[in-house]
């Protein structure tokens, strides 16, 4: 897949979502309120702010999306996990606002009394969210999009969020009133660890977390499969938005020439290449085989 077209389809996607999340924003806020849902109605703060972590996440694509530059040598990716981390901070505040006004709810037992259309919004939530949650989960996988996956994490939490609102909203309308806030107070932990879960993976990526070890393994499996290399010294990696950056340390016959040992350097990128089309560069130093070599380093 080509570089624009990974970043169109990554664009299409949060776009998608963006205007789907706008609609359902309002009609959820008017249902909320006119349906006197208290969760219905937290369930449209919360997708209002969806709506500005959204925003963000297309700003950050648009800056991820400019080639490597004089200033931004390994180009501009880390955009994504910032977004990525923005986006779980809203998560976040989303679910501990939610569990607080459930709380008083409960506490000072002022109990609403739903109407029909708080019922039809909490169902429309839950079929529509559930799309764009596999929709959107399965192009951020495909892409390795740090700001697609955590904008479809959100779309998960909002589906979470909508089922409970669904259960405590028709309990609520059928005369048990507790149960609309309740439903909102146990939705808020769901809605907490999707946030912590998608803030842990992008602060992962800015910390350069190694990769998993199978990813490690069967790159190493195809450098060691190019004539000429002897042995595997060492890999790293790291991720910058939708691409990795490989380090590799390949040891090679210390008889060969420079040119000898730059045209197996370059195979090995091209098999990388061909075999793992999230890779977006590697670094490769030769080391002779069999002899001693120190490693400099000062991390």
């Amino acid at each position: 897949m080509l570089r624009e077209e990974r970043f169109n389809q990554a664009d299409r996607v949060i776009k998608i979502g963006f205007w789907i999340n706008a609609v359902l924003m309002l009609f959820k806020l008017a249902a909320g309120h006119w349906g006197r849902s208290e969760a219905v109605f937290a369930d449209g703060v919360e997708s209002a702010c969806d709506f500005i972590a959204l925003l963000a996440t297309l700003v950050a694509l648009r800056i991820s999306r400019q080639p490597s530059d004089s200033r931004h040598p390994y180009g501009h990716g880390r955009a994504e996990s910032i977004a990525a981390i923005l986006v779980a901070l809203v998560i976040l505040l989303t679910g501990l606002w939610i569990f607080s006004t459930a709380l008083h709810t409960l506490l000072d037992q002022t109990y609403p009394h739903p109407q029909g259309i708080a019922v039809a919004a909490a169902l429309m939530t839950i079929l529509i969210k559930s799309w764009l949650y596999r929709y959107s989960v399965g192009v951020g996988r495909q892409l390795g999009s740090p700001a697609v996956l955590a904008v479809a994490g959100d779309h998960r939490k909002d589906a979470l969020t909508s089922i409970a609102t669904l259960v405590g909203v028709t309990a609520a309308f059928a005369g048990w009133g507790w149960m609309d806030p309740l439903a909102a107070g146990l939705t808020s932990f769901f809605i907490i660890k999707i946030g912590y879960d998608t803030f842990r993976t992008a602060a992962q990526d800015l910390m350069d977390t190694t990769l998993p070890e199978e990813i490690t393994r069967d790159m190493i499996g195809v450098a060691e499969q190019v004539t000429g290399v002897e042995h595997v010294h060492e890999l790293k990696g790291r991720r910058s938005g939708q691409y990795l950056i490989i380090d590799l340390k390949l040891e090679m016959d210390p008889q060969m020439t420079v040119k000898q040992s730059h045209d197996i350097a370059t195979a090995v990128k091209k098999a990388i290449f061909a075999k793992f089309p999230e890779v977006g560069d590697v670094m490769i130093h030769v080391n002779p085989h069999e002899e001693e070599h120190e490693d400099l380093a000062r991390l």
